[in-house]
């Protein structure tokens, strides 16, 4: 392999990874909006906050496989007792869209300022663990092993994901609601309930995808905010509520993202809203999106 062609290759290889990552944020995005018809601004936040954690169960444990389970954990449980004590009271009281997105926009702030009160402003580096340091070496291409096994991991939850939404009773349940919930509520399923564990389960893919991150871009107070733009740019370009649309585009800004930073360095940051707005201008709706 000439080193040209290597070039092309590994830029490949890392736009696939961070769109993987991205993926496993958007998706959890896409399940909530899609099920519950709540757009949750605080959803990158819980990517951000899963770092924070990760960072402290290594100094606890000093073991980055632990702080990989616990952490997501972690974070599943917050979005599960934020969905249940206040969002749940939100709707009850009938505040509607705007009490959802306030109360968001407000749970974002306050993890914002909760990071910087318990970690500091300053960024904080987590090491690669040892079996994942390294180079994998294959024809002339040489790349890291820890993008690689972002990638299998983001790969096998997308599995799991799939598996449990389209071959378990609960997957049918959330497939069906995210066409007409309040059909499936008729039929006796106790909607809040399977609410809460989509919450959850949105929330813990976001701590995974913050878990594996780590390492590469460091954890500070502004983790969130690229990831939440590319994450929102993604659910409303594949679609709100598809999850194959969040699969195609987060792909897609991926390799954006990737070859624009290699080639058009200066560009590289507006690829992804001229790329929206192309899409945007031709299918309003996204590219899986349907009109009601």
């Amino acid at each position: 392999m000439s080193p040209v062609t290597a070039m092309y290759v590994a830029q490949a290889i890392h736009g696939l990874a961070y769109g993987m990552l991205l993926f496993l944020v958007a998706s959890g995005l896409t399940l909530i909006f899609g099920m519950m018809g709540i757009l949750n601004i605080a959803h990158a936040s819980f990517f951000m906050l899963a770092g924070y954690l990760c960072f402290q169960f290594l100094a606890w444990t000093q073991n980055f496989w632990l702080s990989l389970l616990f952490a997501p954990i972690c974070v599943g449980i917050i979005g599960i007792l934020i969905e249940r004590f206040l969002l749940r009271k939100v709707q009850a009281h009938g505040l509607g869209h705007i009490g959802e997105l306030l109360l968001t926009l407000g749970l974002m702030l306050i993890i914002a300022e909760a990071v910087k009160a318990f970690w500091g402003t300053e960024s904080l580096v987590i090491r690669i663990p040892g079996s994942l340091s390294g180079l994998v070496h294959f024809n002339g291409l040489e790349y890291p092993i820890y993008r690689l096994f972002i990638i299998g991991l983001s790969f096998v939850l997308l599995g799991i994901l799939a598996f449990i939404l389209f071959k378990t009773r609960l997957g049918m349940i959330v497939r069906a609601a995210v066409s007409d919930a309040q059909m499936v509520s008729a039929l006796g399923i106790n909607m809040p309930v399977v609410f809460m564990l989509v919450f959850g389960i949105g929330t813990w893919m976001a701590g995974v995808a913050g878990v594996a991150a780590a390492p590469l871009l460091t954890v500070f107070p502004g983790m969130a905010d690229q990831m939440g733009m590319d994450a929102f740019v993604v659910v409303v370009v594949g679609g709100f509520g598809s999850l194959m649309g969040a699969f195609v585009v987060s792909f897609i800004l991926g390799e954006l993202n990737s070859y624009g930073v290699q080639f058009i360095p200066r560009l590289a940051p507006v690829l992804l809203f001229l790329f929206m707005a192309v899409v945007l201008s031709f299918k309003p709706t996204g590219f899986f999106g349907e009109r009601e």
